[in-house]
């Protein structure tokens, strides 16, 4: 059955959302330990190795551990709620869009559809998704990158809803999308790597034959794409975490006017600042935990979008 009409678009970005907050679900933990692992030891000048040895959270493994130590199984699911709306939203617009979009870019035939159309409409549905959904992944960012408090201290954000509105009247309504540029600048690599690759690599299996329709071939083009995409976001995504993270400072200047300072102006300065103070290393902390985060976050979501697409009588991507 084509996939036209209203009723099976709407169908289409709805499975889109549901297959990706079911991932974002079960990847949570990843996810908190990939933020922890990110801003650690943030801007401090050490060798890479030093670095490695002074860690707090030693690795993927060891990291999860001690979150469920320090905090609970709880620690490992903070940020869930801004977690799952914005991947209900954000991923339903970016997966549900890149179809359509591929074919307003000029795609007719789904199995011989040339590369550049595909990384064009996934650029175009991750950047676009991502700047509507900016302030909730800025709060899911500030919320899970809170470890252990101190004794008596209070956590910054009690939840999401107290997260928006402290945000709103501390920082402004600009607040909430600070860090818009590297969050579309990751949405955008993220998604030309992510779905075109497992669209090119399924079908580049189609075509040749070494596997047919199904769930085996859904698994194996999956696995492609989250690697592909771990390996092309992961610096700008620890650029991302970190300018949405700062805190931020309401200062009184000399002529009496308030302003925020900032640690970082904005992804270039953080990009810099960065490379100075931790080498390239720290533009790929994080890389296994972000790796084996998307990974099985990718396997998840496209192989729940494509059973429910199946369900829903629509042909798969």
């Amino acid at each position: 059955m084509p996939d036209s009409g209203r009723g099976q678009s709407a169908l289409r970005y709805s499975a889109a959302g549901v297959a990706n907050m079911c991932a974002s679900f079960v990847t949570n933990p990843v996810e908190v330990t990939k933020v922890r692992i990110q801003l650690e030891g943030e801007l401090e000048s050490k060798k890479a190795l030093s670095a490695l040895r002074q860690r707090y959270y030693k690795g993927l493994l060891h990291g999860l551990v001690t979150i469920a130590k320090d905090e609970g199984v709880r620690g490992l699911y903070k940020g869930l709620t801004p977690s799952l709306i914005r991947d209900g939203i954000y991923s339903a617009l970016r997966v549900g869009g890149y179809e359509p979009l591929k074919r307003l870019y000029g795609a007719t035939d789904p199995a011989r559809t040339p590369l550049h159309l595909k990384l064009a409409a996934g650029a175009t549905s991750g950047g676009l998704s991502s700047w509507i959904t900016t302030p909730t992944d800025i709060i899911r960012i500030r919320i899970q990158g809170e470890g252990v408090l101190a004794p008596g201290q209070a956590p910054r954000y009690r939840g999401f809803l107290h997260a928006f509105s402290q945000i709103a009247k501390t920082e402004g309504v600009l607040g909430l999308y600070r860090g818009t540029v590297p969050t579309v600048q990751r949405a955008m690599i993220l998604t030309a790597a992510q779905i075109p690759t497992y669209d090119h690599t399924k079908h580049t299996i189609l075509n040749h034959g070494w596997m047919a329709e199904g769930m085996k071939l859904h698994l194996v083009s999956s696995m492609a794409s989250g690697f592909m995409t771990a390996f092309t976001t992961s610096p700008v995504d620890v650029i991302k975490t970190r300018v949405m993270n700062q805190k931020i400072r309401v200062v009184q200047s000399t002529h009496g006017t308030l302003k925020h300072e900032c640690l970082y102006r904005g992804s270039l300065d953080c990009l810099l600042k960065t490379l100075r103070a931790e080498g390239l290393y720290g533009l790929y902390k994080g890389f296994f935990s972000n790796w084996l985060r998307l990974g099985p976050h990718t396997t998840v979501s496209f192989i729940v979008f494509e059973k429910l697409r199946e369900l829903a009588g629509i042909e798969p991507i």
